[in-house]
């Protein structure tokens, strides 16, 4: 029997969960944090009453960051996946459950995939989504992103491919003070706080990944309806760090649809960018077009 440390991280150590109990004020929080206020939050929708909205959750990952590697110093979450298999419905109690599915080496950085499960009170899963969060492999000092390498070429991140079959409208967001601390509070950290920003070796507050991810399922939204609910997916990286107060614009277009039973999917290539052309965030989503 191999040995480990009772603190060391490794694949498939769990790190438990908890109950949510999904409540009309949990839902207008969501809302108020993103400026998404779609009717199916608060009213009727497809699914007999208030859905919540898909990603309502999104920082489950977060709550405890026990997993995360001992050097926090220019932490940075790199990439996400998201399956959404049934929706969440306004006071439904909903349980999670973390666990480290993969760790790897890339470069100058070490990522930890924490996988978080959602599921129903009769024990369906709902969804799912695996957050992979980068680690510096060596300590450092001063400014470990600053607002220049963006204007890199390397940093340039250019979309191809065939023609496409569809354009989603576009979803622009400013960014707010208010709005982080919304979303990434109510505790203090680089992303709702300047100088908690500055420590870790930022010289701004670092909008949460996240927030753009949850633009990004607004967008889904409301372009496929329950077909996002009901069989949505995402997996996307997180490549240049957006910054308080910035504008951003998620995009999508559609590449294929591909045939599934008597069903068929979307196949989407989806974006977050700056005014001036630079990606914050590149990757793929999915729903099921009805």
């Amino acid at each position: 029997m191999v040995g480990t440390r009772t603190d060391e991280v490794y694949v498939g150590r769990d790190y438990g969960g908890r109950e949510v109990e999904i409540t009309p004020k949990l839902v207008l929080h969501y809302a108020e944090s993103v400026g998404d206020h779609n009717p199916w939050y608060f009213g009727d929708s497809p699914f007999g009453g208030p859905v919540a909205p898909a990603l309502l959750l999104h920082s489950e990952v977060y709550r405890d960051i026990s997993w995360y590697l001992p050097n926090l110093y220019g932490n940075l979450h790199a990439k996400q996946e998201w399956e959404l298999f049934q929706p969440m419905m306004v006071g439904d109690t909903v349980t999670t459950r973390s666990l480290i599915v993969e760790r790897y080496v890339k470069r100058d950085r070490e990522y930890v995939v924490n996988e978080v499960t959602y599921s129903g009170s009769d024990g369906r899963i709902l969804s799912r989504g695996r957050t992979h969060q980068s680690f510096l492999r060596e300590s450092g000092t001063g400014v470990v992103v600053d607002k220049e390498r963006e204007k890199r070429s390397d940093r340039r991140f250019d979309l191809g491919g065939e023609e496409p079959l569809e354009g989603l409208p576009g979803l622009s967001k400013d960014v707010t003070l208010e709005m982080c601390q919304k979303f990434s509070g109510p505790a203090k950290n680089y992303h709702n706080d300047l100088e908690a920003a500055k420590a870790l070796g930022f010289p701004d507050i670092v909008v949460q990944g996240m927030m753009s991810l949850c633009f990004l399922s607004q967008m889904m939204t409301e372009r496929f309806g329950a077909g996002w609910f009901t069989g949505g997916r995402m997996s996307v990286n997180l490549v240049n760090v957006l910054w308080l107060k910035e504008q951003v614009t998620c995009r999508g277009q559609v590449t294929a649809f591909t045939p599934e039973g008597r069903r068929r999917r979307a196949q989407v290539q989806v974006w977050c960018e700056k005014p001036d052309g630079t990606k914050v965030v590149v990757g793929s989503a999915s729903a099921i077009q009805e």
